[in-house]
């Protein structure tokens, strides 16, 4: 697709009678199809008062502090264009205000994308900052991003992504972890063992199918008492059991302390003590603390992440034509921060 550039290209675009998805394709986006229709209209205006030429510095900031996420997929969208580009790096701190983007060029080069490089930053940001605090909580234990259900599938990618930007330690989405070059994590979902009809049966061919370096864990709450269950799997597959995990749903009062304490205390006494207690439904940071202190090892955190607000981006122009310039309650001129980084496109 074309660039748009003007309200006549926004009224020749047509969308395709068989269109299946309403989510926007990596070209309608760098064409510029999924802005807010004011850009266009200013490009318009702008050329009508021979305006379309003018030299702007735009600086982009947030409105909370996080951890910055989707400044690639940004530099991404403004790569192969005449402008100067200072950016903040994936994954690092922003307090409020902070100026984590800074734009140098013709403003026709690029207002057509601050709907997109807004929405990019807001929402990873948004992601990656919620995937921060469960790193805490988790201290030295590891998680995983179990999220993209949760959202569109266009976008699971993007969340899961920030996530491990955040701290996890790997995302379940297959598109997320072949973009961050990584193996897709997980094991077996409730339906498998619900069809099998017995945890057991379908836990030992896991383990005979499974390649030997694959950690297998076994989700051990369908049928059975956890820990009962637990047991069963530990005597079955033996040294080859790496974790089982243990999603409790809250109709059954979901995973406690207390669950997870037992769970421990009875595998060490019967010898298996390499097997981990992996918890995962409904997670927050409290519970997190909480469970790691019961004995668990690691954890699956999908809604938490998913659900987190976007972090508001606000993009202001702070130099036309070499004049510096602000709208009401703003300071003229450029906000400097020591954690922008040139940036080569």
């Amino acid at each position: 697709m074309n660039q748009l550039k003007g309200l006549k290209d926004v009224e020749n675009f047509k969308i395709e009678d068989d269109r299946k998805l309403h989510s926007a394709s990596h070209e309608e986006i760098i064409s510029g199809a999924t802005t807010d229709i004011y850009f266009v209209r200013t490009l318009d205006i702008l050329k009508g008062m021979d305006l379309d030429e003018a030299m702007v510095t735009a600086e982009i900031f947030p409105r909370k502090p996080g951890i910055m996420a989707g400044m690639d997929e940004v530099i991404e969208l403004l790569k192969g264009r005449d402008l100067e580009v200072m950016a903040v790096e994936e994954g690092t701190e922003f307090e409020p205000k902070d100026t984590v983007l800074r734009i140098t060029g013709k403003y026709k080069d690029f207002a057509i994308y601050e709907t997109a490089m807004l929405g990019m930053l807001a929402s990873a940001s948004g992601w990656a900052t919620a995937s921060k605090k469960i790193k805490e909580a988790c201290g030295d234990k590891p998680f995983l991003c179990f999220g993209a259900r949760h959202l569109h599938p266009s976008v699971a990618p993007v969340m899961e992504r920030a996530a491990v930007v955040g701290g996890a330690t790997g995302a379940s989405c297959i598109l997320a972890a072949k973009i961050l070059g990584v193996e897709p994590s997980g094991t077996l979902p409730h339906a498998s063992i619900l069809i099998a009809g017995d945890t057991e049966k379908i836990a030992v061919e896991y383990d005979r199918l499974m390649p030997a370096e694959h950690q297998r864990t076994v989700l051990i709450d369908t049928f059975k008492d956890e820990v009962e269950e637990s047991l069963r799997i530990a005597r079955a597959l033996g040294d080859n059991l790496y974790g089982v995990r243990v999603d409790t749903p809250s109709e059954r009062g979901g995973v406690t302390p207390g669950l997870i304490r037992e769970l421990r205390a009875k595998l060490d006494i019967e010898g298996f003590n390499h097997v981990k207690i992996i918890v995962s439904g409904g997670l927050t940071p409290e519970r997190i603390e909480i469970l790691r202190e019961a004995g668990a090892d690691s954890f699956g955190v999908g809604s938490f992440i998913s659900a987190a607000s976007p972090i508001d981006m606000t993009m202001d122009l702070k130099v036309v034509n070499g004049k510096e310039v602000a709208k009401r309650g703003r300071i003229p001129g450029l906000i400097n921060n020591d954690k922008l980084k040139k940036i080569e496109l």
